[in-house]
């Protein structure tokens, strides 16, 4: 665990953030097989797939297990492009499978990246309430973490805020000194250099195009049926194997209507642009400072995030992209867009929150806009202090209600294909903070499922 005030220490961590993730990379390089043979077959390499893959070897080492990545490198895309934030487990309903899993996930998360020596630091997170009227929820709040076993929670005053913020000014905060941060993609990748270490396979480059019942042996194999799946990829590679568990992230709806399961929920992706304070301002943040949430909007609103590379983002907007995994504000896929725009969830949850969508995408244009919000709680912040940075998507699932799906979904498909194959159709955020507890469900799911 790296200190949380000091920038020194910040800097160092970022250098061997660097050096790990490049040392993670090399390891994870694998020599594509074609016609290879598995008992289990995981399609996904983000930090959902990785953390299930990593699981399920370690439970059944005699089993034969690979990872199917479409990219040259794993967790490029949601694993990649998010806050960073270990969250604590405050928000979600008590009692709920998202409560359980983050507050165990914390924990689960802490620990391995004292055992793997992966830099992070527990900076704490201020929710503050700026105004008379979110004190209520921000008291609900608390007593909702409470209700979650959150650790270490309190309630703060106006000279406490200052005290642990100096640059912040609320009239009430909930403080949560548990939360804190990491580079989840190194965090992934090293999942996949354990994965490997045990004689998991690793395929890069592999974009799953089909799953079916395979009519034959693979070539050359006396094994008979044994391996009855063929996956084809979009190159015209195969692998065959016993059963399938797909975690697709932000194309997990697709893949699972290879097997014949329904179109919805739909993901639905959203864009979340951030700006980036320079460097001679990150004084005025030490810790996540996040607002108080409205329930009558879908998202959290902007926010104030550290990383572990030095740099303090601020945001994000939430705005519909126009590409499943298009990180800038022009990128545009046809298919994406249109799938998006014909899905009747999608307009509901539009008109019922235009007022807020057209906000959203009015901060994404004009950064004074975003500015002025984040002034509430940091009033010496001025539009000279940042600049555009980074973006990340998100899969979002919506039914056909507009309804936002904020639990797992769980899917098969119809005929023979659906009793060997295992879709993970939903992982809501905070996925990277689940994601070994969110690995250990999936697990118990995978050999229910399968009789493994």
């Amino acid at each position: 665990m790296i200190g949380c005030g000091s920038r020194k220490a910040i800097s160092a961590t970022s250098l061997l953030t660097r050096s790990q993730s490049k040392c993670a990379k090399s390891l994870l390089n694998t020599i594509r097989r074609n016609h290879s043979s598995y008992d289990v077959a995981v399609v996904g390499g983000g930090i959902v797939g990785l953390a299930t893959a990593r699981e399920l070897i370690l439970r059944h080492p005699s089993l034969s297990f690979v990872v199917l990545e479409k990219e040259k490198e794993l967790a490029v895309h949601q694993s990649g492009h998010n806050s960073g934030v270990i969250h604590s487990g405050i928000y979600y309903t008590p009692g709920s499978l998202k409560a359980r899993l983050c507050v165990r996930g914390a924990t689960l998360a802490y620990q391995y990246c004292e055992r793997k020596g992966i830099p992070y630091q527990r900076c704490g997170k201020l929710i503050v309430a700026v105004e008379q009227e979110e004190i209520p929820r921000l008291k609900a709040l608390y007593e909702r973490g409470l209700q979650n076993n959150v650790r270490d929670l309190r309630m703060i005053d106006a000279k406490e805020i200052r005290e642990r913020e100096p640059y912040c000014r609320g009239l009430m905060a909930l403080d949560s000194p548990y939360t804190g941060i990491v580079d989840w993609r190194l965090v992934a990748h090293t999942y996949g250099k354990e994965f490997q270490e045990v004689g998991g396979a690793i395929v890069m480059e592999f974009e799953v195009a089909d799953i079916r019942m395979a009519s034959e042996s693979p070539e050359g194999t006396a094994d008979g049926m044994k391996y009855p799946i063929s996956i084809k990829s979009s190159k015209g590679e195969e692998v065959r194997c016993r059963y399938v568990l797909t975690c697709g992230g932000l194309y997990s709806d697709r893949l699972s209507q290879i097997s014949g399961c329904s179109s919805e929920p739909r993901i639905v992706p959203f864009r979340g642009d951030y700006l980036v304070l320079k460097p001679e301002k990150h004084y005025l943040v030490k810790g996540n400072i996040y607002p108080v949430p409205d329930p009558r909007f879908p998202f959290l609103g902007v926010h104030f995030t550290p990383r572990m590379d030095g740099s303090v983002w601020l945001g994000p907007n939430a705005v519909l992209a126009f590409k499943r995994e298009g990180y800038r504000l022009y990128d545009f896929n046809m298919r994406d867009f249109g799938d998006a725009l014909s899905f009747r969830g999608l307009r509901k949850l539009v008109f019922r929150n235009l007022v807020y969508g057209v906000g959203e995408m009015y901060r994404g244009i004009f950064i004074s806009a975003q500015v002025k919000l984040l002034q509430r709680y940091i009033p010496e912040l001025s539009i000279n202090d940042v600049l555009r940075g980074p973006a990340g998507v998100r899969a979002q699932a919506l039914d056909r209600d507009g309804n936002l799906v904020d639990d797992f979904v769980f899917d098969g498909g119809v005929g023979a294909i659906g009793s060997r194959v295992l879709h993970v159709r939903n992982a809501p955020s905070p996925a990277a903070t689940s994601s070994l507890a969110i690995g250990e469900m999936i697990a118990d799911e995978v050999e229910s499922r399968f009789q493994l």
